[in-house]
Formats: structure tokens, sequence, C-alpha cells
């Protein structure tokens, strides 16, 4: 596939199959991510990859997290809710928790760039799962910060988690997108 079909091609799709994806998929995918540009070579990124069983820890993340907002409501309602929130981590088969991991030492290392890079790392990986054949989608929110995930993904210093990536097997078509074109968004200066 040629770089430019793929990047406009790519579109974030969230309805995949509940079928497994191979390990070596998602390690490919993976190993895009780690080639993207860092300031310094300072590589601020890593990964927690899970499957099965393992996405649980996600769902009770999400459940935890909406803990206090049901607290008045009747038993039943509070266990439907609580269902819910746990089931958003069942999605896709795959879900990979991207962390922006600042290198803290290194003297030359600038937050915003650290976070920046582990951004970047998010789009590497979201072009190769494309490739791959592969359906993904990119899910962010207030939550990512929230005291239950920095617990469920042991979080430590300046960690930031910049996204859930929900990846599985297509099950809808794309959707059509359109952009405004580049000249658009584009001042130039010549002089």
């Amino acid at each position: 596939m040629e770089l430019l079909e793929a990047i406009k091609g790519r579109r974030s799709i969230g309805k995949v199959k509940d079928e497994p994806v191979a390990r070596e998929l998602i390690e490919q995918v993976i190993e895009a991510a780690t080639w993207a540009p860092s300031h310094h070579k300072t590589e601020p990124w890593r990964f927690v990859v899970l499957t099965g069983e393992g996405r649980g820890l996600l769902g009770r993340a999400y459940a935890a997290m909406a803990a206090s907002a049901v607290a008045g409501m009747s038993e039943q309602d509070r266990a439907d809710r609580l269902s819910r929130e746990e089931a958003k981590a069942l999605r896709s088969p795959v879900v990979i928790v991207a962390v922006s991991s600042p290198a803290v030492d290194h003297p030359r290392a600038v937050l915003w760039e650290e976070r920046a890079a582990a951004h970047a790392a998010v789009q590497n990986l979201l072009l190769a799962a494309y490739n791959a054949g592969l359906g993904a989608v990119w899910r962010t929110g207030d939550g990512l910060g929230h005291p239950e995930m920095v617990k469920a993904f042991e979080l430590t210093g300046n960690e930031e988690i910049v996204g859930f990536i929900y990846i599985g097997y297509p099950d809808m078509n794309a959707p059509a997108a359109v952009r405004v074109p580049g000249t658009d968004k584009t001042r130039w200066i010549e002089q």
C-alpha cells in the first residue's frame, strides 16, 4: 500500500468482529509505533496490550470510575450501569493502552514534545493497523487521567495515557471522509 493512499484511506473503525487477532500482527503495529519521531531519541512511549480476560482490567477501571455516579441509584440500576461500564473494554478483541512516558532524566527533554511524540507513535500504530487489514479506533476522554486508570495501568511520574486503541477485524464499511484542502490551511511567507 502506498503511503499517501494509507494516510487518506485510514478511518476510525469502531465496530470490529469478535475474532482473535494474531499476536504477530499486534506486535507488528506496535513496532511501527516505535518508529515515530522523538526529540533527542528519547522514545517516550510504552504500550499495554489487553486481550481476552486481560481486558477486564480496563473494564474494572471504567466501573470504578463510575462508582461515585451510581451511588444514589437503585441496586438494579447501579448493577446495570456498572455492567455497561465494564463492557466498554470488550468492544474489540484487542485494546492497546498507549502511554506517554516522558524521559524525565534527559537534560534536553521537554514535556510537551515528549507527549507529542507519543501521539505520533499512535498515528503510526493506526496506519500500520490499517495496512494490516485491521480496523482501529483511538479513544480518549476525560477518564484517561482518572486515578483509577493511573492505578490500573501503574502510571508513574509524568506518565499519561494518551488513548485506548481498540483493534480488530473490521465489521463495518469505512465511513467516507472529506478534508479541507491543505492549501486552505496554509499560509506561505516568501520574503
